[in-house]
């Protein structure tokens, strides 16, 4: 079942073990039943501290769950935890016998301290990158506290509750049968989710927060640069971000940052937080900007937060990013995670032998086609311009899969729908006029970013696309406020060149702030 570099590292994790522990098994004469106890006898097999039995009674088969012996299990599988998953199954198998999970001692305290019976189920598939982070986060709060269960849930391997759900993007996540969440969510924020009066206490502590010599506003690429290089000149460094690690997360495969021949989005994204964390820089996540209020020259600018709460700063480095751009036509919106899907890696496998559409011909929409041909039934590219944009390499690569169908020269009209999913696609023949229609099931929207700066129009300068008007230092129009990333107008947005723009904004931060008439330190 594992090969022998997997089992080695199998081993030496198992070792680690504190506890006894239990794996119950639900299983059937199926297939993948017979792989799942192979895979769960190698585990047994390599450490005295671990029992396999089968005589579990879950519904769900094949199934098991994980817990220390003489104490009811509260985390379960249903489904191989292979691929991305195998290190949420590690994580399982420690946590449960008692190794403490890496979180602080607040957020331990916090998940402990939560009252209530908390059932959650997450849909996954094997190849989703940003599903271990939700399967991980809920599996440590059921080890944590006694009133939350967590099982993982294949949706490729139990696609009757995937069809009779609806399920049509992943993680996608349940509590107490309802649905609690689409897409990646980590522990912070679900904490922020299941214990009432979380947001008040966070508003309330952030509000007492004296004011910042540099304040970023984002934490993808750019604005972790900027926080590291802010920090090193030994000045009061904050980070504001809704979510730590920005549109890098969303990224499967990075191989073209320099030194880093291969890495992703999740990898990259952890990385950066922990060179972060290197100093003595306060991250403030999951709090979204709202307004942004210049000071006087020489004052202190404010932002405004989603809680409430002000922040204050003698200067502020704008790196909000970017997000997916939405095709804003009827029933995009509507059938979102219903068939309407932004990630290809992730969402693929739930289209398996399905006939869906990629709108957008550039790299990044060709590359997603020849991804989703290896799985779905077949695949309709539409690219609104006369040619394809995408790379000459993989417009090769395109055309020579046989379940693939490019139509150039059409406007996407509306998604159609019905009984709560997604049924065809209708587009304009921009040539002739005409009205066309494509029975399908899915539509993978690939067709660029829109900055995030929705929050400072009319308080910064924006170019007619929304990005922010920087000068060769990264200064705004604005004394004490600067900008990097992909909320620029600088051209190529690319991780590599937007760390470089953090850098060279804190930098010159750091320079308007010796000039600035406040001292440094509050």
């Amino acid at each position: 079942m594992l090969d022998a570099n997997i089992k080695t590292q199998l081993k030496a994790y198992l070792d680690k073990l504190v506890h006894p522990i239990e794996l119950v098994a639900s299983l059937d004469d199926s297939a993948k039943s017979a792989e799942m106890r192979a895979l769960l006898e190698d585990i047994a097999s390599y450490s005295p501290k671990v029992a396999l039995l089968e005589n579990g009674c879950d519904a769900r088969r094949p199934s098991f769950s994980v817990g220390r012996v003489g104490q009811p299990a509260r985390i379960r599988f249903a489904g191989l935890p292979m691929g991305h998953e195998f290190s949420s199954l590690i994580l399982a198998l420690l946590q449960a016998s008692g190794y403490a999970p890496k979180l602080d001692d607040g957020q331990i305290a916090q998940a402990r301290a939560i009252r209530g019976e908390f059932r959650f189920e997450t849909y996954i598939s094997l190849s989703c990158h940003n599903c271990p982070d939700v399967v991980q986060a809920l599996n440590t709060l059921a080890v944590l506290n006694p009133g939350i269960q967590h099982v993982m849930i294949d949706g490729a391997l139990f696609q009757d509750e995937v069809e009779a759900r609806q399920i049509m993007a992943v993680p996608t996540a349940y509590l107490n049968g309802e649905v609690f969440g689409n897409g990646r969510m980590g522990i912070e924020e679900i904490l922020a989710r299941i214990d009432t009066g979380a947001e008040a206490r966070v508003a309330a502590r952030l509000a007492e927060q004296a004011p910042y010599d540099v304040l970023v506003v984002g934490g993808g690429p750019a604005g972790a640069a900027a926080a590291v290089y802010a920090a090193r000149k030994g000045i009061r460094t904050g980070v504001l971000a809704e979510r730590f690690g920005g549109q890098v997360m969303d990224t499967l495969a990075i191989e073209n940052l320099i030194s880093v021949p291969h890495t992703d989005g999740p990898k990259l994204a952890r990385a950066l937080e922990e060179h972060v964390r290197e100093y003595d820089v306060e991250i403030l996540n999951l709090q979204r900007a709202e307004a942004l209020m210049p000071g006087e020259a020489g004052g202190l600018h404010e932002v405004r937060l989603a809680n409430g709460a002000v922040l204050k700063a003698k200067s502020v480095i704008l790196a909000t990013g970017a997000r997916w751009r939405e095709l804003n036509v009827p029933g995009e919106r509507e059938y979102r995670g219903k068939g309407v899907a932004y990630c290809p890696h992730c969402d693929g496998p739930l289209f398996k032998g399905k006939h869906v559409a990629v709108v957008g011909g550039g790299n990044s929409g060709v590359e997603a086609a020849i991804d989703l041909a290896g799985i779905v039934g077949h695949v309709t590219l539409l690219e609104f311009g006369d040619a394809l944009r995408a790379d000459a390499v993989l417009q090769s690569k395109l055309h020579s899969l046989a379940n693939v169908t490019v139509i150039k020269s059409a406007q996407t009209t509306e998604i159609t729908g019905a009984d709560g999913k997604v049924n065809g696609l209708a587009y304009t023949d921009r040539r002739t006029g005409q009205a066309q229609h494509i029975a399908l099931q899915g539509v993978f929207v690939q067709i660029g970013l829109l900055p995030n700066t929705d929050w400072l129009k009319g308080v910064v300068k924006l170019s007619r696309y929304g990005e922010i008007e920087v000068d060769a230092k990264g200064q705004t129009n604005v004394p004490g406020i600067l900008a990097a990333g992909d909320c620029t107008a600088v051209p190529y947005k690319q991780i590599v060149i937007a760390m470089s723009e953090g850098a060279k904004a804190a930098l010159a931060a750091f320079d308007h702030l010796i000039r600035a008439a406040v001292p440094f330190g509050g």
